[in-house]
């Protein structure tokens, strides 16, 4: 499956829990949500994957969790915030370098319609 065509399931199933949940919970409410929903859709969802952090050759442990991974390729960073920030797009840019993942989406539940919540993040490596 092409980048382009997982982003717009991912996107689509976040809509979905949007449409039945609303804004105002908390990232955990979300972030279950989402993964059941993708996984109605039948993709791999992993949630909460550690990530180890190596710091000049030292292994400094899990550095920190990716919120989803679908398919093994596109990381997703769930988010309920008043606004989403350049800090946001820019913690997702490093959890795609430190993991070598290419796309990532940047989802805010916290917003009237979705679709002003949601931001797409390429590594350029």
């Amino acid at each position: 499956m092409e980048d382009n065509e997982l982003s717009g399931r991912v996107i689509g199933a976040a809509i979905e829990v949007h449409r039945v949940l609303g804004p105002g919970l908390l990232e955990s409410a979300y972030e279950l949500a989402l993964e059941q929903e993708l996984r109605l859709l039948g993709h791999d969802v992993r949630r909460q994957v550690p990530v180890p952090l190596e710091y000049k050759g030292a292994s400094l442990g899990d550095g920190f969790r990716m919120d989803i991974l679908v398919n093994d390729f596109l990381l997703v960073e769930v988010k309920s915030l008043e606004q989403l920030l350049p800090l946001h797009e820019a913690q997702l840019l490093t959890y795609l370098r430190l993991t070598g993942k290419r796309y990532g989406l940047l989802i805010n539940f916290n917003v009237t319609a979705l679709k002003n919540g949601i931001r797409r993040v390429v590594n350029g490596f």
